[in-house]
């Protein structure tokens, strides 16, 4: 998953949506601690892919909390990519729905599966706040 970068191992980190709206949204209930911990993680990088980047124009553009036009939102995603610089990568989508882990069960489930075997496919780990996704790296409090 990475190399090494001051004694600590190097790993590519896949935001999933939650993580992505909480990192770029300083107003989000967990916005701190998604900063602190990706400056806890300095060696490692951040990636982005087509499904969490158009679930974070889709969420800030259709929920009243943000108050945001689909434009708006692309422009906030445009700015946090660009202020992360080459700490945030963007991992290409190449996987069918025969890549689904065999967890995957419920409807609900299938974007996580999805995001799980994509991180994998790039030897990557999908970084998320919810507990609830076998095989995610779960965000620290």
């Amino acid at each position: 998953m990475g190399g090494e970068d001051d004694g600590r191992l190097s790993v590519t980190y896949l935001l999933d949506v939650n993580a992505l709206i909480g990192f770029g949204f300083r107003e989000h209930t967990f916005h701190s601690r998604l900063e602190k911990w990706i400056q806890s993680i300095r060696g490692s990088t951040m990636a982005t892919c087509s499904i969490t980047e158009l679930g974070f124009i889709r969420i800030l553009a259709q929920h009243s909390d943000y108050d945001m036009t689909v434009d708006l939102a692309r422009e906030r995603l445009g700015l946090l990519k660009s202020a992360m610089g080459d700490k945030l990568i963007f991992l290409s989508d190449h996987l069918g729905v025969d890549q689904l882990p065999r967890w995957v069960k419920k409807p609900g489930q299938t974007t996580n599966g999805h995001l799980i075997a994509l991180a994998k496919a790039h030897g990557a780990a999908l970084a998320t706040l919810d507990a609830h996704i076998p095989g995610a790296f779960l965000i620290p409090a």
